[in-house]
């Protein structure tokens, strides 16, 4: 990212606003998740039903650290075998995390994209930031700036535009609060890896 559009996305993030952003995977909306006000924007933006909880992006293995608990030791191996990429892990939340956030749930989903964009603004943000992805809830993925900017330009506050597009493939989200890792969505890394991946952790 240019350094004037990082500062502005950054400046935005840090005043409760929204923005739209390329990741690996999709384009997403980011927000600071401990903003609960910043929140409510992500939610009216997207229509998104009141119960949907909103997915987590990390720039590190510390932030993950500080917006959940419990975590299972094998979840440090998936994330260094498969971060940064298109695995979401889901596992138990922190207490500081707003229940806006996780829809009152117990469990928080959390991913490191590879992409500089939200990689460079966890950072200048200073914390972790939102990545449900950026699209009216329930329609077709986004798949170019130009669908992004006519379905939900007008509702953001600022559209990062620097870096390549997304691939176009949701992330594989995997919950692995139970002991054992359960499919919630096939995407772009296998299962049959993530499993794999656990079970050598395990043993």
């Amino acid at each position: 990212m240019e350094a004037i559009d990082l500062e502005r996305a950054v400046g935005v993030l840090k005043n409760g606003g929204v923005v739209a952003i390329p990741t690996d995977t999709l384009f997403g909306l980011a927000a600071d998740v401990f903003n609960p006000a910043a929140l409510d924007r992500i939610f009216a933006v997207k229509g998104r039903p009141e119960d949907l909880a909103l997915p987590v992006l990390v720039s590190g293995w510390q932030q993950v650290e500080k917006v959940a608990e419990n975590i299972p030791s094998e979840a440090a191996i998936l994330a260094d075998r498969f971060w940064p990429g298109a695995l979401t892990l889901v596992v138990r939340k922190a207490p500081v995390l707003p229940d806006r956030l996780t829809a009152g749930g117990p469990t928080v989903a959390v991913r490191m994209p590879d992409h500089p964009a939200p990689i460079q603004l966890i950072d200048g943000l200073g914390g972790p930031i939102t990545g449900t992805s950026a699209n009216l809830s329930g329609g077709a993925d986004l798949l170019t700036l130009a669908e992004l900017t006519a379905e939900i330009g007008a509702e953001v506050d600022y559209i990062v535009t620097d870096g390549p597009e997304p691939k176009g493939t949701a992330s594989t989200v995997v919950d692995i609060t139970s002991g054992q890792p359960k499919l919630l969505r096939e995407g772009a890394i296998s299962f049959q890896l993530v499993l794999q991946a656990w079970e050598s952790a395990s043993t």
